[in-house]
């Protein structure tokens, strides 16, 4: 069954990917025995794994490709990623990360999207999907996350979310309201630039 589940999601390289269909297959393989690395380092997506306390056990290529770094064993804690912002270019500490809020408050965390900082300087827009693992009693025994890759998509949104944000200031009246709209708008506009800076690398 979960050898099934692999090969469905590897012929879906070409076509737009079912994330919470990788995620059931990762969730699978993870509780299915011993087997299941194999089935993780198989998944087309960057897939990793924590213990209870929040401690990075496991992590497949795509990971390194992703984050351009090989995670410490022992070492990294919440996510495989060198430094974590906000779309609006704030640093987000990684134990105030959505895998960090999953642990945390066991409970799967969706519909963030958060920007993966390389130690080579290139950005990446990405959205998580952190979820806890239980054991058969309900105890929190770790959590696994996908980071699914939506830099492209982000730049789009960004660059309108920055034009949104100077045409609002262009009509206020309010001098500290126009400030703080043209600050975000500055702000969109840099995480823009950033990840655009990786695309055309």
């Amino acid at each position: 069954m979960i050898g099934e589940q692999v090969e469905l999601c590897l012929n879906q390289k070409s076509d737009p990917l079912n994330h919470e269909q990788v995620l059931e297959t990762a969730v699978g393989a993870l509780s299915s025995g011993n087997e299941w690395r194999a089935t993780l380092d198989e998944l087309p997506v960057p897939v990793y794994t924590t213990d209870a306390a929040g401690s990075v056990t496991y992590w497949n290529r795509a990971c390194v490709e992703f984050a351009g770094r090989e995670p410490e064993l022992g070492k990294d804690k919440w996510c495989v990623t060198w430094k974590i912002y906000t779309t609006t270019g704030e640093r987000l500490p990684h134990n105030q990360c959505p895998m960090a809020t999953a642990v945390h408050e066991q409970r799967s965390v969706r519909d963030v999207i958060a920007i993966a900082a390389r130690p080579d300087g290139s950005r990446r827009a990405f959205r998580p999907y952190p979820t806890p693992l239980f054991d058969d009693a309900g105890n929190l025994t770790g959590a696994v996350n996908i980071l699914v890759d939506v830099t492209e998509e982000q730049s789009f949104a960004l660059a309108e979310q920055a034009g949104r944000c100077r045409r609002l200031a262009d009509s206020m009246y309010d001098r500290e309201t126009c400030t703080v709209l043209s600050s975000m708008a500055k702000q969109f506009d840099q995480t823009v630039t950033d990840l655009r800076c990786r695309q055309s690398d």
